[in-house]
């Protein structure tokens, strides 16, 4: 049954613009809201058929939980996701558990898609947004078909302004995409993808024979490196979540894909965003440390260009020094009822292009040590020279006050008991201290802690290669590690 499964797969806001978990922890929920790590040639048979023999699933298991309104929603897929005609079929949102009905147009309920084409010819990604429609409704305008290359390896990811997003199946079309939404019983949360596994392997091919370079970080106005989505001054409690992907919502609550046609076309229309990881480092971040993301060309919006999740893991992995922050044991969307899962956690970063881990490097105490060491200091360094200024440049005005002050609630939340509890793991107090008034941030103090600057990095696991399945034409071609 092992090896059939293998060869099958071989064939086959939370209210404003990012992520603010107060709403989770207040719940306690566990579903919360150099070249590559896959080395990749990190995605061996063996490890693989190891995770699918403990279970990790590749199609959806609901989880029960009550929520009003409802936080827990589903997305059905279109069938054959991963053609050109599968990606330019809407996602229809739907409440999951019956515990109500979900809408795109509710920012604490909306579902974002992402899709990357890689051109294994060129070496060339470009991005592609599927859009996600209310069951029963019609888009504001048709979504563009878009041009694939003859030879193209397509993958999806998936985020929620929710507590949680399971994928529903339509007609086969989650085996077609080999879509991941956790570990059998378990699903991460607001996290899931399709394909990507295929995608990096494919990317860190390219990169490592010189026809795919991610471009250089470059250098921050604090003189320092520009982070990236593995940095600890920028991660948080569930990193490299959620996507950069952006909608245009109408009056009368139609979606349309974010371009420039549509804006032109369409009245009275605002923009959805996801609360992600990558969007606060791509849009804010980088604007505010006068950093440039990496983008891609929009296949739907011909002439722009835009960021993405897997450009930003491919980035990171690629220039990311020591230390490098991947997912770890203790992260919420990798916790089994509440413990460790090891295979959930491998399962998590093969959809984000890490290294696959034994429990040692993937502990929750040292990544807690790596945040203490680089985050606070970072934060302190920003403040006076960037964060503070710009009225409006907070994420969520209704959690902080401006984009510093909003980074130092995050980290409050990361460091705290209801987050990775690194305060309980190294015994130490939290270094920051936030000022509220009337609920929202407005000021913080921040003690540096004096020590090294981080500790320990995760190992590459190496591997022999892994068959990439080729987007639309039901063929694969194995790709040979060194």
């Amino acid at each position: 049954m092992i090896c059939n499964l293998w060869l099958s797969f071989r064939k086959g806001f939370v209210r404003h613009m990012f992520k603010y978990r107060s709403r989770q922890l207040s719940q306690g929920s566990q579903q919360r809201r150099h070249f590559s790590p896959l080395m990749l040639f990190g995605l061996s048979v063996p490890i693989v058929l190891t995770l699918i023999a403990a279970g990790v699933s590749f199609w959806p298991h609901l989880r029960t939980r009550a929520a009003a309104p409802n936080l827990d929603c589903a997305l059905i897929v279109p069938p054959n996701p991963l053609s050109a005609q599968g990606l330019a079929t809407p996602y229809q949102l739907v409440g999951a558990n019956g515990n109500g009905p979900c809408n795109e147009m509710n920012a604490a309920q909306a579902a974002f898609v992402q899709g990357a084409v890689l051109d294994l010819t060129t070496g060339k990604i470009s991005v592609y947004n599927p859009l996600v429609i209310d069951q029963g409704t019609q888009p504001a305008a048709a979504p563009v078909v878009p041009q694939l290359p003859a030879r193209a390896v397509v993958a999806l990811w998936f985020g929620s302004n929710g507590n949680t997003l399971t994928l529903q199946d339509s007609n086969g079309s989650l085996a077609q995409g080999r879509c991941v939404n956790g570990i059998r019983g378990s699903i991460f949360g607001q996290f899931a993808y399709c394909n990507a596994p295929a995608f990096f392997v494919a990317a860190n091919f390219l990169m490592r024979i010189g026809k795919l370079a991610p471009p250089a970080l470059g250098m921050a106005k604090d003189g320092q490196p520009c982070p990236t989505v593995r940095d600890f001054s920028v991660v948080d409690m569930d990193q490299s979540d959620n996507v950069t992907t952006t909608y245009l919502v109408t009056a009368d609550g139609h979606v349309a894909q974010d371009t420039v046609a549509n804006r032109a076309a369409l009245a009275n229309v605002q923009t959805a965003k996801n609360a992600s990881d990558n969007r606060l480092l791509a849009v804010a971040l980088d604007a505010a440390l006068g950093c440039t993301p990496w983008m891609a060309p929009d296949l739907a919006d011909p002439g722009n260009t835009v960021p993405a999740l897997p450009l930003n893991e491919l980035q990171a992995a690629a220039h990311q020094a020591a230390p490098i922050a991947l997912v770890p044991s203790g992260d919420p969307m990798v916790l089994v009822n509440g413990q460790p899962n090891l295979f959930k956690v491998n399962a998590y970063r093969l959809g984000v292009d890490q290294w696959l881990a034994p429990f040692a490097s993937a502990s929750t105490t040292t990544y807690c040590t790596n945040l203490l060491n680089v985050a606070p200091a970072r934060l302190q360094l920003d403040k006076g020279k960037m964060l503070t200024t710009a009225p409006g440049s907070s994420p969520d005005p209704m959690v902080a006050n401006s984009l510093f002050t909003f980074l130092a609630q995050r980290f409050v939340a990361t460091f705290g008991a209801n987050g990775l509890n690194c305060a309980g793991l190294l015994k130490q107090p939290d270094p920051v201290a936030v000022t509220t008034q009337g609920g929202v941030a407005v000021d913080a103090t921040i003690t540096v802690p004096t020590g090294t600057a981080g500790t320990g990095t995760n190992r590459t696991i190496p591997t022999k290669g892994i068959a990439m399945p080729m987007s639309g034409t039901g063929t694969s071609t194995t790709v040979a590690g060194q």
